[in-house]
């Protein structure tokens, strides 16, 4: 079958594919070359850092099969620096350079899209958290000398890797994102034209594309000449390429599936049967997002609000997405339809589809209380009031009990609370306040605090848990804790003591297990998961509150009784053959409860 026409010009019916020697990409008139022809993207994003690394080729290969030739790869700053100046660019699912080069070895070309702000549902859209240290600091703005020297500290150290990765140097790399859906948040152009003044000076030459909503970058006119510019949601091609002039216009992100909020009647879906078909038969590049999301293993899962930090939306431990190949590789009915509509415009016989990994199912295993937060507190800090984990013990996740005595009852309020509080008078359990609004949880303002049974008053406890940092729009300074004042019917408290509890691996090796039966919420549980084999598996969570499971000390994320999603994806890989510790931090329950394996999320 001859393929699909581009823009008028026939797509040449050789799928070029990177062999190690070097390549022109090019941007002209109004259409992608390579090597001087014509050519179509056909890509599908998948995240690295959200896939384990074992499954990479796997996924990559799944995405071959479907008719793409390029994968699309977000980096995650992140991910990659813990704390200014120390950077893991090798361990776990980190080794981007890793994976692009498995894509190059199966035949696939690489749309490069490292930040330094990427969104993508991701914890603070991928910017580091330790940024919200500073009072003052302005993120994604060329001015403020704290974010710049930051952001040259991370192209500092990623830039030499990519540079021999990109197409003209015999790699897999066709072009460069910079920054990214930067209208949403701003319209200084100049910003983005530093960002990529800042790239050529550390070798990556381009080509340089920007993605974006069209009618954002309409109202911002933030268009970065000369890049490509890809339309995020959109297919007026027409108004678009008004705007990139003689530059091509493609789909940065078309969306098969979309984004799950906690709290969400059920998982959301896409339909892009329809469009996916317009886009192969006007022979138009495109990029899925995503043909694979993978999972916000530990504390990733990104949030969204609007731009006042209302509407507070955290983000589901599973990025599944409702995308074509599923969260642990299964390719789905939209894979299917994609597939045919794809193999009916190329020239090339498709590749057979890979079998997903195996998995399998458990019964179930009953977790006990083993250890208290109540037992574990550290030596606390003494501030005259309430602050943001950031500032206070450059915590970026986790939890933090805030504490004072109280002489009086009343209704109790927090302002600038950042995300989730247990409320406690004494030793008592009293209720919560939730940041999040959605049916099936109490929007209470405030909480009735008792009238204290002794004449010296009694220990206010405010527990706080936190989401995932808010990574789209311009709520970006979404520090977490409590970041207002606390107020006894309308009076302001001050001088508390501050605890800290980052629930990291350090946190959890230190634990003291109980030593008498305990009451009060914010227990950990434990239990013994015995296998005699292993495979991928979702543990079920849905005789549990809200809270984080950890399997072997790995952390899978987030669960909540609200849902929509109840099952959270455990890799084989995590699991060991034998006895296998499974941990729970449950913020509410207090008694003894039962985990099971499934194959599948849903069901």
């Amino acid at each position: 079958m001859r393929p699909a026409a581009a823009n008028g010009r026939a797509v040449s019916a050789v799928e070029r594919m990177p062999d190690g020697r070097a390549h022109r990409f090019e941007l002209s008139a109004k259409q992608f070359l390579l090597d001087g022809q014509p050519f179509q993207i056909r890509s599908g994003e998948m995240h690295p850092i959200r896939i384990p690394d074992e499954y990479w080729r796997h996924r990559i290969r799944m995405a071959k099969a479907m008719g793409l030739n390029t994968i699309a790869v977000y980096v995650m700053w992140n991910a990659l620096e813990s704390e200014p100046g120390v950077f893991d660019l090798k361990t776990g699912s980190r080794d981007f350079v890793r994976f692009i080069r498995l894509c190059q070895e199966e035949g696939m070309w690489v749309y490069l899209r490292p930040g330094p702000y990427v969104c993508a549902e991701w914890d603070f859209g991928g910017l580091p958290p330790y940024l919200l240290r500073d009072e003052g600091i302005r993120v994604r703005h060329k001015d403020d000398a704290r974010y710049m020297q930051a952001v040259g500290r991370y192209l500092d150290t990623i830039a030499p890797h990519i540079v021999p990765l990109m197409a003209a140097k015999g790699g897999p790399i066709l072009m460069v994102q910079v920054e990214n859906e930067y209208a949403s948040f701003g319209n200084d152009l100049h910003y983005l034209k530093q960002l990529q003044a800042m790239w050529r000076e550390r070798g990556i030459v381009g080509p340089f594309s920007i993605s974006d909503g069209l009618g954002q970058i309409q109202k911002q006119k933030t268009y970065l000449p000369g890049a490509a510019l890809g339309l995020d949601g959109d297919t007026d091609f027409a108004a678009a390429q008004t705007i990139a002039g003689e530059a091509p216009v493609w789909v940065g992100e078309g969306y098969p599936g979309w984004l799950t909020h906690w709290g969400d009647a059920d998982f959301q879906r896409g339909d892009y049967v329809a469009t996916l078909g317009q886009l192969m038969a006007q022979g138009r590049s495109f990029n899925l997002y995503v043909v694979h999301g993978g999972t916000n293993f530990g504390f990733t899962a990104g949030a969204n609000a609007n731009n006042d930090y209302s509407n507070f939306e955290p983000v589901i431990t599973s990025y599944d997405y409702g995308a074509p190949i599923n969260e642990r590789g299964e390719a789905t009915a939209d894979y299917a339809k994609f597939r045919d509509i794809i193999a009916a415009h190329v020239s090339h016989k498709l590749p057979e589809v890979p079998s997903p990994p195996t998995a399998m199912s458990f019964s179930a295993t009953l977790l006990k209380p083993y250890a208290s937060l109540w037992d574990n507190l550290p030596a606390p800090e003494t501030v005259p009031k309430p602050q943001s984990n950031e500032q206070l013990f450059a915590q970026d996740h986790g939890i933090v009990l805030y504490r004072k005595t109280v002489r009086a009852g009343g209704h109790l309020a927090i302002d600038g609370l950042r995300d989730y509080a247990t409320v406690f008078s004494g030793d008592r359990y009293v209720d919560y306040l939730s940041r999040v609004h959605k049916p099936g949880l109490h929007d209470q303002a405030t909480v009735a605090i008792p009238a204290p049974g002794k004449a010296d008053g009694s220990t206010l406890d405010i527990l706080v848990d936190s989401f995932g940092h808010v990574g789209y729009g311009q709520a970006m300074a979404d520090r977490k804790g409590i970041v207002g004042d606390v107020r006894l019917d309308d009076a302001a408290l001050s001088d508390w003591q501050a605890y800290s509890l980052p629930l990291d691996e350090k946190f959890l090796d230190t634990l003291r297990p109980l030593t008498k039966a305990a009451s009060r919420p914010g227990l950990f549980f434990r239990g013994k998961l015995t296998l005699d084999r292993v495979a991928d598996s979702y543990v079920d969570m849905s005789a549990w509150d809200k809270g984080y499971v950890w399997v072997n000390r790995r952390l899978l994320g987030r669960y909540w009784r609200i849902g929509p999603q109840q099952r959270l994806y455990c890799p084989a890989s995590w699991f060991k053959a034998g006895d296998n510790e499974v941990l729970v931090l449950d913020l509410h329950r207090t008694e003894a409860a039962s985990i099971r394996g499934f194959e599948s999320l849903h069901g």
